[in-house]
């Protein structure tokens, strides 16, 4: 058999204006370009770990010591915080998009018992977990919380922060105020909102874990580390079940980066071999999160997709988010049912916008790290072509008169 050897790999630069990944700092990536060729125990990586950890705790708001990052993808990052929930364990998973139904499916997996998960492996039914299913396109609310948890009585009540499968926020707040009320322990994902929404965990006590992601708000390539972190309370209950997995064990994870019995500790213990490049890498992006500040950076946030926001209701797109990173929104009446072609247009013109991946399919278009005036002109020309060659009609002197009354300055038009 001959062997093929294909012409070397080149990727065309492109617009991630998607929920994420997002677009990664040159300084992050400069930074794991310039790493150098490192033992994974070299003084200099373990120091960058320690400095890792310490940045986290403040970007997250947290006292916990067991905060630290997971390596891998946002998903990494859910399997350890998801791993202390054990076959039997009664849950209760509030799901309104995609991703919050995949966090649910997890929950599902983790809690069903050896016959149940026998019985439908890929999608087993246990009887300890309640989901709570809220439409595509609203919010988990405090009502809905508090009822759930009141009934169920669970052991744990989870929850995505910001769901992008919808561009819908949900109720942290409510979420604590519900777990302490009724004696649960609350797990969120903020795979979405941290390092875009300014928060702090700690003024969360009922919620005792927390995931997120790396190349979301955080903006440091999607194989780096998940941030997670973990308070007493979660802890002490993992050490009183245990968990069956060894890689994405939450206390052996955090004894690398030593996080030993409640404590910083001096010298870590071997869990996993770390990137050299990855660890710069995300030290940098935490470098930058924190040398912007997440007040200033959260407000960035919000002046952007609101002049995104103003510019696609002006072309009589129905925006229906909340998000502040995240754009989702119907198309005009007359094109309604059109969303998947017009993506697939702007994706084959290196803009990649998203389509939401549940019904009803809406168009998604994010801003992660695209906090410029000239990247949103950027995104609003981009789409305004591909909404002409698709039949809308666009009036480019109102988005000019649109954004430049947003952002103070004339926009020539084009």
């Amino acid at each position: 058999m001959d062997t093929v050897i294909y012409p070397k790999l080149t990727i065309p630069a492109t617009i991630a204006a998607g929920p994420g990944p997002g677009n990664t700092d040159e300084r992050v990536l400069n930074a794991f370009a310039s790493a150098g060729v490192a033992d994974h125990m070299h003084p200099d990586v373990l120091r960058g770990m320690v400095e890792c950890k310490e940045m986290l705790r403040a970007i997250m708001g947290t006292k916990n010591t067991y905060t630290y990052g997971v390596a891998g993808t946002g998903w990494s990052g859910l399997d350890v915080m998801f791993n202390a929930v054990m076959p039997g364990d009664t849950v209760v998973m509030f799901v309104n998009g995609t991703f919050s139904g995949l966090d649910g499916l997890t929950v599902r997996m983790k809690a069903a018992t050896a016959e149940e998960l026998a019985a439908a492996p890929l999608d087993p039914q246990p009887a300890s977990v309640t989901i709570v299913n809220v439409p595509h396109g609203e919010s988990v609310t405090a009502d809905v919380i508090d009822a759930a948890l009141a009934e169920h009585k669970p052991k744990w009540a989870a929850m995505a922060h910001w769901e992008t499968g919808s561009g819908r926020t949900n109720d942290i707040a409510a979420l604590s105020a519900a777990c302490e009320k009724h004696r649960a322990m609350g797990l969120v994902d903020a795979v979405s909102s941290l390092g875009v929404e300014d928060f702090a965990i700690d003024d969360y006590p009922g919620i005792v874990g927390w995931a997120s992601c790396p190349q979301k708000g955080i903006c440091c390539l999607p194989l780096t580390y998940a941030p997670v972190s973990f308070s007493d309370r979660y802890i002490e209950a993992l050490k009183a079940s245990g968990t069956r997995s060894f890689v994405h064990h939450p206390i052996l994870e955090a004894r690398h980066w030593g996080i030993i019995d409640g404590k910083d500790a001096e010298k870590g213990t071997y869990h996993r071999t770390h990137s050299a490049y990855a660890v710069a890498a995300f030290h940098e992006a935490l470098r930058i999160t924190l040398q912007e500040g997440l007040a200033a950076r959260s407000e960035s946030y919000r002046f952007y997709e609101s002049a995104l926001r103003a510019a696609l209701e002006e072309m009589g797109c129905e925006v229906t988010s909340n998000m502040t990173s995240l754009v989702v929104f119907n198309l005009p009446g007359a094109f309604a049912g059109r969303e998947m072609e017009l993506v697939q247009a702007c994706r084959a013109e290196n803009f990649g916008i998203w389509p939401t991946l549940s019904e009803p399919v809406q168009i998604r278009i994010g801003i992660l790290n695209l906090l410029s005036t000239d990247h949103i002109n950027t995104i609003v020309s981009r789409f305004a072509d591909a909404a002409e060659k698709l039949g809308m009609p666009v009036d480019r002197a109102a988005l000019d008169a649109i954004l430049a009354k947003h952002f103070g300055e004339t926009i020539a038009a084009e």
